[in-house]
């Protein structure tokens, strides 16, 4: 019998990170800056691009190890601080924080259904796989939270250089599985997740967030398994 695989996308999908990138740089500001009067939209506005996630038509492979991961980020994170009224230096100096905060396992979720779902299709006869656009700490991440004994790998953009919707980052999943496995794609992007599966024959599930032109498409994880079994 064929292998059944399922690729996860993790950050929205399976899990999130309380505040996001925003709330991330809004903590720091309400311990280090408290008389800043700043709200988390102005830095929301100023933080939306210049993750690698923003260019996946560029690989970053040349970047060798978490540590300089992170450094590429720096100069976001300062211009934000700088945009929305930090002094430069002291920018530069709250900027190093961010690595350790958004980080924080404290502050990490699992959805209500993530668990559920995932012990459901374990059962099924379904495999799982992270295929993740994300920072260089995700394997511990998803250790923590305890949900690492459900997938047989996890692939991190940060490690392999390839962000979705990169085919490569598709490809580098694919090259793992057997010829012939039955293999879906379940996220939260419509364009990362399902376009960037489709476009290397992948079929996809889109969750959490409706989307008019996405063909297979549920509220949340509870109707993955109708839809695989529908679609199969």
């Amino acid at each position: 019998m064929a292998e059944k695989v399922l690729i996860w996308d993790f950050d929205g999908t399976l899990a999130y990170r309380e505040g996001r990138w925003s709330g991330t740089l809004m903590e720091i500001l309400q311990a280090e800056e408290p008389g800043l009067a700043v709200d988390r939209e102005q830095i929301h506005l100023q933080i939306r691009y210049g993750f690698p996630w923003n260019t996946p038509e560029q690989p970053h492979t040349g970047i060798r190890d978490g540590d300089e991961w992170w450094q590429q980020l720096l100069p976001l994170f300062r211009n934000t601080l700088v945009a929305i009224g930090v002094a430069d230096g002291r920018a530069a100096e709250l900027a190093t924080r961010v690595r350790d905060r958004y980080c924080d396992l404290a502050r990490w979720r699992l959805f209500p259904d993530t668990v559920p779902v995932l012990d459901a299709l374990t059962r099924a006869g379904w495999e799982h796989v992270i295929l993740s656009n994300h920072v260089p700490e995700l394997a511990s991440l998803v250790e923590a939270l305890g949900v690492r004994p459900f997938f047989r790998a996890v692939h991190n953009s940060a490690c392999t250089g390839y962000e979705k919707p990169h085919p490569e980052a598709f490809r580098i999943v694919l090259r793992d599985l057997a010829p012939g496995t039955d293999v879906w794609m379940i996220g939260d992007n419509p364009v990362a997740d399902v376009a960037g599966a489709q476009a290397v024959g992948i079929p996809a599930i889109l969750v959490r967030t409706p989307h008019d032109r996405v063909r297979r498409q549920c509220p949340d994880l509870s109707g993955v398994e109708e839809l695989l079994m529908h679609s199969l």
